[in-house]
């Protein structure tokens, strides 16, 4: 059977930067920062006191009270950026199959500040108080499940949890899932919802953070040499996919098309990538071949960038593994540069600003990046500090994480 084409109709957001797929795709091509000072708990004791954290969101702008009430806070970012996506797609779940239709939708930790907040209760008060909502709100498929309640959506429903792989995962089985014929649409995605005193402790721990405190915007620093750690960030990517022809047939507003997806695994280490790089070079080409796309035909990288040591080099050589000599032609940047780590709603993000950078012919910078680091190779271009106009037909967007996974996507112009 013919592989069915699937097109993005519609795109939603939370971020640290903005609640707007518009206003994040501005901001990210000004090189604005949305990491700030964390305001939720007292980060006094901890070694690092910033993250990409969501200030003042409201969450009964998009849902009433009472069922927030009922999700954790991964979940509120899940579902406020569906309904952003739903609205921006057109869709009418009224006049569709709901079981044509679902919500696969990824994280990498869930609902964290639950699992914190239930478990400071069971201490005080003992199990009697543990609320009856605790499992419903932390378990990490409470996204998808909230969202098809929230459409009214019986197609394939469900969570895959791949730490920072997570977003470009859940995408690639969405976009399966419509070209084998099964579904007709999918709203797919990320979120994520980590920035709480166990979140940021144990990346503490890790020493995988930046400790930039004096200079919260300018920690995230992808290829960088002066780089000393990811930021933690919170947030959440959702889009719309759909068969073209059942796009075309209601006339909904084409973003792009997915052409290709591919995933593999390092089997090398719990936390840190092959130095070579060699499973996301894999990744990336089984991506190019499932999209039937040349290696001259990638007009931008979205990298994972995460601004660690080991990432940003291990990326850098799987792409010139990849790519060869048209390493050194192809625009990259990583966008964690203004928005931080997401974790497992990273992918989703960074995929929608690609699909934007088509859509505009603007490819977004990597901000901070003063020095680079020779061995990032200074020959490739890392689109460094200024957004960039540049027709762009066809973007890749890597996304790599702790248990050696490594996912990737390449959209393109319709």
């Amino acid at each position: 059977m013919d592989r069915r084409r699937v097109v993005i109709t519609g795109l939603g957001c939370i971020t640290a930067l903005s609640e707007s797929v518009d206003e994040l795709f501005a901001a990210l091509c000004e090189g604005r920062s949305g990491v700030s000072t964390i305001e939720s708990f007292d980060t006094s004791a901890y070694p690092v006191h910033f993250a990409g954290e969501i200030k003042n969101f409201d969450v009964t702008k998009y849902i009433d009270r009472r069922e927030a009430k009922r999700m954790d806070r991964f979940s509120e970012f899940a579902v406020a950026a569906a309904i952003q996506a739903v609205k921006d797609s057109g869709l009418d779940f009224v006049k569709e199959d709901p079981y044509r239709i679902g919500a696969i939708v990824g994280t990498g930790i869930g609902g964290i500040k639950e699992i914190e907040e239930q478990h400071v209760r069971l201490l005080e008060k003992g199990p009697g108080k543990v609320s009856p909502f605790c499992v419903p709100r932390l378990m990490s498929n409470a996204a998808s499940g909230n969202i098809a309640i929230q459409f009214g959506l019986r197609g394939p429903s469900f969570a895959v949890s791949s730490a920072c792989a997570s977003g470009n995962h859940t995408i690639g089985e969405a976009f399966w899932n419509i070209a084998s014929g099964r579904s007709d649409a999918i709203v797919t995605g990320g979120s994520e919802a980590a920035c709480t005193p166990i979140g940021l402790g144990s990346f503490c721990a890790a020493r995988s953070l930046s400790t930039r405190n004096d200079s919260p915007t300018t920690a995230s620093r992808p290829f960088d040499r002066d780089r000393d750690g990811f930021v933690l960030a919170e947030g959440a990517g959702i889009l719309v996919l759909e068969e073209i022809e059942h796009a075309r047939k209601r006339g909904a507003r084409i973003y792009g098309e997915l052409l290709g997806y591919a995933a593999t695994d390092d089997g090398h280490h719990i936390t840190a990538p092959l130095p070579d790089g060699a499973g996301a070079a894999m990744a990336m080409k089984l991506a190019l071949a499932d999209a039937k796309v040349n290696i001259d035909g990638v007009d931008y990288i979205n990298a994972h960038g995460t601004s660690t040591e080991l990432n940003d080099i291990a990326e850098s050589t799987a792409i010139k593994t990849v790519f060869g000599e048209q390493a050194y032609k192809i625009p990259i940047s990583s966008t964690k540069s203004c928005l931080g780590h997401m974790l497992g709603a990273t992918a989703a993000v960074e995929l929608i600003a690609a699909i934007k950078a088509i859509n505009h012919s603007l490819i977004p910078p990597t901000i901070n990046l003063d020095n680079p680091d020779e061995r990032c190779d200074l020959k490739m271009d890392y689109v460094p500090l200024k957004a960039r106009e540049a027709k762009v037909g066809v973007a890749l967007s890597n996304s790599f994480g702790f248990g050696g996974h490594n996912a990737c996507v390449i959209v393109g112009r319709i």
